[in-house]
């Protein structure tokens, strides 16, 4: 069955003719008008990328989001007139996979779902990872922390997710922001601090886990992982 994109946009046309350019890709859609119907299809249907406006009501973009992540980590394209770079920022930091700014080009937006997507469900096959206190199952879409405390799942978004497991893939190597774009982060314009943010996103959840220090970032470069025993 194919991929379910829910549209949370109370601009009807807008709606409509993300939708149409979505169908014509072969995806199935669904449409909120308010925050409020945005969460209750997630909660019911369990789309596989939701399309967010910013601005919506009885619930906006940021609190739908933030409540997406409390749940899971489906895939969040967050569309918005504002563009500047802290609400982008502000995106991002509570969990959102990309964002896009009106108007935008309905060809942009389908593509950034395809590669949202790809990534998010493009991991058949991918062996076990371990590297010092952290296990990462592709497979699974499952990550975790074992400390001296036990083992702690980790809740990361799709984009945190993809970085970790990119990394881990070679342990000790520095990745420099640009690399951490290409590699994990859907096709567009994406500012190298937004990497930044992800990777502070990151840090925090592996220390809440008990594994501090292990996600290091290295001066004038990027962010590697610290082998450890």
């Amino acid at each position: 069955m194919s991929a379910l994109a829910l549209i949370a946009d109370d601009e009807a046309e807008v709606a409509r003719i993300l939708v149409a350019y979505l169908e014509r890709e072969g995806l199935r859609t669904v449409r909120a008008e308010n925050g409020q119907v945005a969460l209750d299809l997630h909660q019911s249907l369990r789309p596989d990328i939701v399309i967010l406006d910013v601005k919506m009501p009885k619930a906006d973009g940021y609190e739908v989001l933030a409540a997406i992540r409390r749940r899971g980590d489906t895939p969040v394209i967050m569309v918005t007139a504002l563009d500047e770079d802290l609400d982008k920022l502000s995106a991002l930091r509570i969990g959102a996979d990309d964002y896009v700014t009106k108007p935008f080009n309905p060809l942009e937006v389908v593509a950034r779902v395809k590669a949202v997507l790809r990534r998010s469900q493009g991991r058949t096959g991918d062996a076990l990872l371990r590297v010092g206190p952290l296990e990462i199952d592709p497979q699974a879409h499952a990550a975790a922390v074992e400390s001296p405390g036990g083992r702690t799942r980790l809740d990361l978004t799709a984009t945190e997710f993809r970085i970790l497991v990119h990394m881990a893939r070679t342990p000790s190597r520095a990745f420099t922001r640009a690399e951490l774009i290409d590699a994990c982060l859907p096709e567009g314009n994406t500012l190298e601090r937004t990497i930044d943010t992800h990777a502070s996103n990151i840090r925090r959840k592996l220390h809440a886990a008990g594994a501090e220090g292990f996600f290091e970032g290295v001066r004038g470069i990027g962010y590697r992982l610290v082998q450890v025993p």
